[in-house]
């Protein structure tokens, strides 16, 4: 399979040895935002504060910080990406904790067999891993939402926009009594356009990809029902006793500079961060599909112009990964032949559907990305 690919290769030459990795979705393309930001975004945090396990004992909540809560639901308010009226805000380490928060919080105790979990394909490669990997007895991963024909005992998780194809998603079994968990991380001006504040009863969002924090390790929950809020933060007590204050403090400082360049009339123009996002996605999209469009062996999804609430005008969606299609029928393995070009992917098997497919992070810094970019174009 490896020689079929290498056969497919002619002249090559851009850093030819140098390995590139866009297999993960490290949001580093946004750094040259926070250096021009500089010390307004700096948070210093004396030895002597924010030592107690709680918060707000009287949060449901206990541990969830209550400037990052304020925070969040500005940002929220400003983007017009989700309601967040009459919702219990349940923080957690990344959105990959609160995915196995809400399992925990909407599969039964007293069930004979696991829920199963579900989401359609091409879904995110994570979750079977977060469904299957502690092996509970409570729910377990049953594959492609758009198969399954199991009866109502089921969470599906829909992620949208989608990753790893960037398209809007709704429940494919919308109709039936199961349950349902939305996973947000995307739905963020720089990303897709906002049509209206989305209203579901989990919704997740990570700083990760609203901001580019990824290490910070934070994320929160918008949840309709007290007795699931309640459910999911017993899980985050039970998993870490809650979630560092340190890191919730930190995304505060970050989201509330985001927030006032759009606020603040005073500030200067430049610290829009959505709008420096969105610049930047376009940019690299752009350069991308030429480059597809030279090369003649791949194909990319298409996605329509819709009207933005948020940037009042038409708008494209930009994805944070580019959902590869190999159209050449001599390569039977892209992510392979890709390695043979020193470029690290994600196989389409990874998310339920076939090794013609990789995912590549369009996320990665801009040095990266133009190799990447180089490499492709290069191709005869």
């Amino acid at each position: 399979m490896e020689e079929k690919a290498s056969t497919a290769i002619a002249g090559i030459s851009h850093d030819r040895d140098s390995i590139i990795n866009l297999d993960h979705g490290d949001p580093t393309m946004f750094e040259p935002f926070w250096k021009e930001v500089g010390d307004s975004a700096t948070v210093v945090i004396p030895g002597w504060q924010k030592m107690s396990y709680f918060s707000d004992p009287r949060n449901l909540c206990w541990f969830l910080e209550p400037e990052f809560a304020n925070e969040a639901q500005r940002l929220h308010q400003i983007a017009g990406n989700a309601v967040t009226d009459d919702r219990h805000i349940i923080v957690g380490v990344g959105s990959t904790q609160l995915i196995h928060a809400a399992l925990f919080a909407l599969a039964s105790t007293e069930a004979r067999q696991p829920v199963n979990v579900i989401s359609a394909a091409p879904y995110y490669s994570m979750y079977s891993g977060i469904a299957d990997f502690m092996k509970s007895g409570m729910f377990h991963w049953a594959g492609d939402a758009a198969t399954f024909n199991g009866d109502d005992n089921f969470i599906e998780l829909v992620c949208s926009p989608n990753n790893p194809d960037g398209e809007i998603r709704h429940a494919v079994r919308g109709n039936e009594a199961g349950k349902r968990v939305h996973d947000m991380a995307y739905c963020w001006p720089q990303y897709t356009p906002m049509r209206h504040p989305a209203d579901h009863d989990i919704m997740l969002f990570t700083v990760s990809k609203a901001t580019g924090h990824a290490g910070t390790r934070i994320g929160w929950a918008l949840v309709k029902d007290a007795e699931v809020a309640r459910k999911m933060a017993k899980f985050i007590e039970m998993n870490t006793i809650g979630v560092s204050k340190d890191s919730q403090v930190r995304a505060a400082k970050i989201l509330k500079v985001i927030a006032d360049g759009y606020e603040l009339p005073d500030l200067e123009a430049g610290i829009k961060f959505f709008h420096f996002g969105r610049w930047l996605l376009a940019n690299r999209w752009q350069r991308l599909r030429q480059a597809i469009k030279v090369s003649g062996r791949f194909s990319l999804p298409q996605f329509p112009s819709e009207f933005c609430e948020f940037f009042k005008e038409h708008a494209e969606t930009y994805p944070g990964f580019a959902w590869l299609r190999c159209e050449d029928q001599t390569i039977e393995d892209l992510e392979v032949f890709f390695k043979t070009l020193n470029i690290l992917t994600r196989n389409g098997r990874q998310f339920g559907v076939g090794p013609e497919y990789v995912r590549v992070s369009m996320l990665d810094r801009d040095a990266n990305f133009d190799v990447f970019i180089k490499r492709i174009s290069s191709l005869e």
